[in-house]
């Protein structure tokens, strides 16, 4: 026997000693603090209404003063342990119970490492499908819907790619019901639409190609009656299975949610400044701001108004001088702050295209400082290298298959410039140093190469809007994909961090998964809510182990602190 494992299954019937024994547990085991830096905070014990430990279960404190939501996770011996919290009193509650009870105590006094009375909670079932209660289908992450959904593999990867795209959640679409004129009304005007906004609409024609690679008005055909067929207002909820919970290294984390001041910002971006703070742009509203970790309070800026055009910011950067740089999509302009003085300064491109529509997005910065896009010059679509002071284009070199490249990705030492496109499988490559420029095809037809980064050994990595995790080495050009252990998924980004090791969102699995490319192990955390819409990481290299950062587009940030 392992000593620091406890007792392994044994029978014995000796009253409560001998239960003790039976379920494995050994008596004390559960008792001692862990030890971690990060922790030595209130904890306590989970079990089962029959008195097995749970492994996975999120517990979760909230502060009523700031809001500021902490959750870990217990361990394959039912034990949680909090990092050191304020003294006060909090909400204690179960996050995502799914298939148990749920579980909420108020007025919680947490001072210390104090031992909070055991929980137990009891299944809503006895078998391992649940009711699709409404309770429980909020609880859904849009992946388990995807799997509880009956369609064909056709129907279903179509859905994926045209409707997972990374504007919303499936959620967003699953908890509505409607006949098919009114899924038609729907689905047409998110398809035609440009963008988020909606307001520029594209022309439909049989030639005309959609997100999966088909004919876009096959590729809308078949979402509609799909959602017709099992979002009617006829249709019923089947009973419900849901994916495991996280167990060992999974649930070796801390997790912290602040809420943002404003609802509808949809935010988009993150980026740390050197004083602490991280910044984020929102999508569809016009205030940037920056939370302060350490009180949970956000100061807002807000640029002045653009008549005529939709406000909203895409990308957000923060240079070595902590000016924060964000990109006006809609409008069309990349935009600096000076946070000091509050003063913006913005730099228009006429070659973005036609306003309220994508244009000037997702830009990237060199050590250097010059950034990066690709625009239309001369009507042949272009990387471009632009002067960050003066905002003009210094540089240009012409694409010649890419029409356009969603993200914009440049290597740590500036020599190399990638992007992948929407709805194919190219990835574009760029020697900025010999002017050399390759377009390669992924394995995966529909791959939709989206945002990424480059590791410190000079891997192009981006994240596959076909499910995957994507591989460049600029070196040999080779491409590899890497699949997640579940379906259903979209990846919108992938970051690499000091160590090499990829941080994926799930962008529906309601997880983060974190992937080690020399063991091709996969460790998926599971989230307090059942979203994980991020559209962009940002990874604090300087703690050790490293502290990941998202916003989600529902209204909060996250941020992630992983014990191993």
């Amino acid at each position: 026997m392992n000593p620091r494992k406890g007792w392994s299954w044994v029978v014995v019937s000796c009253g409560v000693a001998g239960l003790v024994f039976a379920l494995g547990i050994r008596s004390g085991s559960v008792h001692a603090q862990s030890g971690h830096r990060l922790l030595g905070g209130p904890w306590g014990v989970v079990r089962s209404a029959k008195g097995y430990m749970l492994e996975g279960i999120g517990i979760q404190l909230i502060d009523p003063k700031t809001n500021i939501r902490t959750t870990v996770y217990t361990n394959e011996e039912g034990r949680y342990e909090f990092p050191k919290m304020e003294a006060g009193t909090y909400t204690l509650r179960v996050t995502r119970p799914l298939e148990y009870q749920p579980y909420q105590k108020d007025s919680v006094s947490a001072n210390g490492a104090i031992h909070f009375e055991d929980i137990t909670l009891a299944r809503v079932s006895e078998t391992e499908f649940i009711p699709p209660a409404p309770d429980i289908l909020a609880q859904l992450s849009g992946l388990e819907w995807m799997m509880n959904l009956p369609g064909t593999a056709k129907e279903k990867r179509v859905f994926t790619l045209s409707c997972g795209f990374g504007c919303h959640s499936y959620q967003q679409i699953f908890r509505n019901r409607y006949d098919e004129r009114s899924w038609r009304l729907i689905v047409q005007r998110m398809l035609r639409g440009a963008g988020s906004p909606l307001i520029n609409l594209a022309r439909m024609t049989p030639e005309r190609r959609g997100r999966a690679s088909i004919p876009s008005l096959e590729e809308e055909e078949t979402v509609i009656q799909w959602l017709a067929r099992v979002r009617g207002p006829q249709s019923e909820d089947p009973p419900i299975h849901v994916l495991p919970r996280a167990r060992g290294a999974a649930t070796r984390v801390i997790l912290t949610e602040y809420e943002l001041p404003r609802t509808l910002l949809a935010p988009h971006d993150v980026h740390g400044d050197s004083q602490g703070r991280i910044w984020y742009s929102p999508h569809r509203s016009p205030y940037l701001g920056a939370l302060d970790p350490r009180t949970g309070k956000v100061q807002e800026f807000r640029p002045p108004d653009i008549p005529g055009v939709l406000p909203g910011t895409h990308r957000i950067w923060v240079d070595e001088r902590d000016m924060v740089w964000a990109s006006e999509n809609w409008a069309h302009n990349l935009m600096r702050l000076d946070p000091k003085s509050g003063e913006f300064k913005r730099f228009f491109f006429a070659e973005a295209g036609t306003l309220n529509s994508p244009g000037f997005s997702n830009f990237a910065m060199d050590p250097k400082g010059f950034v990066y896009e690709t625009l239309d010059i001369n009507g042949q679509a272009s990387v471009v290298r632009i002067d960050r002071e003066t905002g003009k284009i210094v540089k240009h070199w012409p694409l010649k298959r890419i029409r356009s490249t969603y993200d914009n990705i440049v290597s740590m030492d500036g020599r190399y410039w990638a992007g992948g496109i929407t709805g194919g499988n190219l990835i574009g490559l760029l020697d900025t140093q010999t002017d050399e420029l390759w377009e390669m095809e992924t394995p995966t037809v529909v791959s939709s190469p989206s945002r990424g980064g480059f590791d410190r050994e000079g891997n192009a990595w981006f994240g596959g809007r076909g499910g995957m995790v994507v591989k460049l080495d600029p070196k040999t050009r080779r491409i590899t994909e890497y699949y997640p252990p579940f379906p259903y998924e979209a990846f919108y980004e992938v970051l690499p961090d000091k160590n090499g090791e990829i941080w994926a969102w799930a962008l529906h699995g309601g997880r983060l998964l974190r992937f080690n490319p020399k063991t091709e192990r996969w460790i998926d955390y599971m989230l307090a809510e059942p979203y994980s819409h991020n559209r962009r990481t940002w990874i604090d290299n300087s703690t050790d182990p490293v502290t990941v950062w998202y916003v989600d587009h529902n209204g909060y940030m996250v941020r992630i602190q992983p014990l191993e």
